[in-house]
């Protein structure tokens, strides 16, 4: 549940996410430093983290966007190999410690949005 009077934040239009498909990546404020976050769909939902493999703090895309194995059923740090379920952001299997930070999203009428927390925040421009 979130809170109505927070503010909320544009990530993209409903279209941009598939499921098992590229993500969208946008920036965020985290324990004081700016980190990416993605966007995904997975199944009917949509869901974001950090992009921050839990085994040693690096970005997990292989490419840009890519963090899906080849089925479409698992997120994938490219570099350790440490598997994330996407729904949840908990480790499934690999050197992870613990599960992925995961992001406050919500869908309404074609459009994802983002719903900053007291430790995620978005970048002051």
């Amino acid at each position: 549940m979130t809170d109505a009077a927070a503010p909320t934040i544009v990530v993209c239009q409903s279209g941009a996410l598939h499921h098992g498909g590229r993500a969208v990546a946008f920036d965020v404020r985290y324990a004081g430093q700016t980190c990416q976050a993605f966007a995904i769909r997975y199944q009917d939902g949509v869901h974001a983290y950090l992009n921050r493999c839990t085994h040693v703090a690096m970005e997990m895309d292989y490419q840009p966007g890519r963090f899906f194995d080849d089925t479409g059923s698992w997120l994938l740090c490219a570099t350790h190999g440490a598997a994330y379920a996407p729904d949840t952001g908990a480790c499934a299997g690999g050197p992870c410690r613990g599960g992925l930070v995961k992001l406050v999203l919500s869908e309404c009428d074609g459009v994802v949005y983002w719903h900053p927390d007291s430790r995620l925040q978005p970048l002051d421009f």
